[in-house]
């Protein structure tokens, strides 16, 4: 981009940016003539894609901040008048009698400006919004949607990445994230905003238009997460056999794990350093419990204190992850394929066990998620539905099963640390996550197990899996092409191997395939029944890739069928870092 074509986006954006800090970046940059830093922030617009936005927090068009945080909302109340025309004609009848909107927001940088200036445009366009006082997780906020019987919702977070993000996820009616044809109207609408409609807070509070909720929705919230448990009298005559590690990692999750775990009469132990919402997220690189490092300084109070189980949630809580204690004072931590293995088995079995599996019950898990899982259904009766990656596409396939009652979902998840064990809910949920892994690890203790061990049994019953992630970040303008340009390469010219085994099947969905909607993943099916998939990311500037394999028990020990997949994954690996330049 040209100099000249640069400054003028960027005088454009000082013109229109009313948020003095942001402005004043643009201006400083301009001053001082660093085009390269401007070209990065005004090389494109930050996109608003199928879940909303994400991005670096600063100013510029390619940056998350309030100019482009309310068009962003403008763009979604426009579309919403649009696709909902008798509700948006009753608004203008009566303020608050039309269109409802709920916002919750995290602990990041700048989420309450972003959330209540959100808000103020919703009320602006006659739409009702019902604002979260202080930061609240994402489950709650798609549980208020359906609660409050809201037209659409957004939660201002960057889920798991560093501090110097922050996003905005758009939701629909349903309490999931938008999908087709809403998410391409809404973006159209977006990218067509040519005015922005604003309304004084007062006045907005005056008219109706904005209210104020916390408890009203904190309570029930509460109350459906313990509804969702199996065995309360077990929890009530053991509860007090378990002791629980707990971290938020600066983030929404301690006020309702603690509230909910707690009057189960639960031990919870918060890190101290890491309870209390912080945009900075001080104690660790990435607030993410998908890895290690964001495990440690509560693995560690796991160990001073005994514990039996360690648990995390991400700054939304709607991620959760784990370390068990293997009985010696060790913690092995648990990935997001295991824990849904895990969540699977117990789900189905105390479905079975208390006599309460519906007609066709069944889970649904991501194209990228553990084949493990599937066994497990299967060997419960169940069935196992594939869908792309991300919750919306769970929750949709929940709200078909639900409409054509073809089937009965008790489950959802996929590999990065999301699960759904209950419907008042439209994405994963973190919360109510904790709250079943609590009472899964009394269950197996009354069997005289470990979590650990029950892990173990599945593998005799299904096989030993493993799974793998690779991803590698593409910063910059160049960024998007260089993605680009690895997945056509791979679609042009598709291997004939993986880690020397046989390719026998290239699946595409570009265009879309097997039932599933487009999207820009490339899977490989190897001949030994690995499977390894290539998607770039939706959220990041990132491309990742994932393998799940399988070998079976047979007469081989676990060890050796834990050496025969490690030997697999690591021989892929290598092929694929050849591509991608690691």
């Amino acid at each position: 981009m040209e100099k000249a074509e640069i400054a003028v986006r960027a005088k454009d954006y000082i013109a229109r940016e009313k948020d003095a800090n942001f402005k004043g970046q643009v201006e400083k940059l301009l001053a001082d003539g660093d085009f390269k830093e401007l070209e990065d922030r005004f090389y494109r617009n930050l996109e608003f894609g199928t879940g909303g936005l994400r991005g670096v927090i600063g100013g510029g068009y390619n940056r998350m901040n309030t100019l482009v945080v309310k068009s962003a909302t403008q763009g979604l109340a426009a579309y919403l008048i649009k696709a909902c025309p008798e509700k948006a004609a009753a608004g203008k009848q009566k303020d608050g009698a039309g269109l409802k909107a709920v916002i919750a927001f995290d602990s990041r940088h700048y989420s309450v400006e972003f959330a209540e200036a959100s808000a103020l445009i919703f009320a602006a366009n006659g739409i009702k919004t019902y604002l979260f006082s202080s930061l609240r997780p994402t489950p709650e906020l798609s549980y208020a949607i359906r609660r409050l019987g809201c037209d659409t919702g957004i939660v201002v977070t960057a889920s798991h990445n560093p501090p110097q993000y922050n996003g905005y996820k758009a939701y629909w009616n349903d309490g999931a994230q938008v999908i087709p044809p809403h998410d391409v109207g809404i973006i159209d609408e977006v990218n067509n905003v040519k005015e922005i409609k604003e309304m004084d807070k007062q006045e907005a509070l005056s008219r109706g238009l904005l209210q104020i909720i916390d408890k009203e929705i904190d309570a029930p919230y509460q109350d459906m997460v313990r509804s969702r448990l199996f065995r309360p009298d077990l929890i009530k005559a053991s509860a007090g056999k378990v002791k629980i590690v707990y971290t938020p990692l600066h983030g929404t999750g301690a006020f309702h794990v603690e509230t909910v775990l707690g009057s189960l009469g639960l031990k919870v132990i918060t890190v101290p350093e890491q309870r209390e919402g912080n945009g900075d997220f001080p104690t660790v690189a990435f607030p993410n419990p998908e890895e290690a490092a964001a495990l440690e300084m509560a693995i560690q109070l796991g160990k001073k204190e005994n514990a039996d189980v360690v648990m995390a949630t991400d700054p939304d809580a709607d991620r959760f992850g784990t370390a068990i204690n293997d009985g010696k004072g060790n913690f092995t931590l648990v990935t997001g394929n295991q824990m849904g293995v895990l969540f699977a088995d117990y789900i189905f079995l105390s479905l079975k066990e208390t006599g309460k599996t519906p007609p066709n019950p069944a889970m649904i898990n991501s194209i990228v998620t553990t084949g493990m899982q599937k066994r497990v259904a299967e060997y419960y009766g169940a069935q196992c539905f594939e869908c792309l990656t991300g919750f919306k596409w769970i929750a949709d396939m929940m709200a078909k099963c639900e409409a054509d009652k073809s089937a009965s979902v008790v489950f959802g998840t996929e590999e990065s640390y999301g699960y759904l064990v209950e419907n008042e809910v439209r994405d994963k949920d973190g919360v109510s996550a904790a709250a079943l892994m609590a009472e899964m690890t009394l269950y197996w203790r009354s069997k005289g197990k470990g979590l650990l061990d029950r892990l173990e049994d599945l593998y005799k019953i299904c096989g030993y899996w493993e799974e793998m992630g690779i991803s590698k970040y593409f910063q910059g303008p160049e960024g998007p092409a260089i993605m680009q340009g690895i997945m056509e390469e791979y679609r042009k010219n598709p291997p004939k191997t993986l880690g020397g085994i046989d390719i026998v099947r290239v699946r595409d969905i570009k265009n879309g395939a097997d039932g599933l909607a487009p999207s820009d993943v490339l899977q490989f099916y190897l001949k030994d029944g690995t499977v390894v998939s290539a998607r770039p990311s939706g959220t990041e500037p990132k491309i990742k890739f994932y393998a799940t394999c399988c070998t079976e028990l047979g007469n081989e020990s676990l060890a050796a069928a834990k050496a025969e997949a490690g030997k697999k994954l690591g021989a892929i690996k290598k092929d694929i870092r050849a591509v991608i330049g690691e």
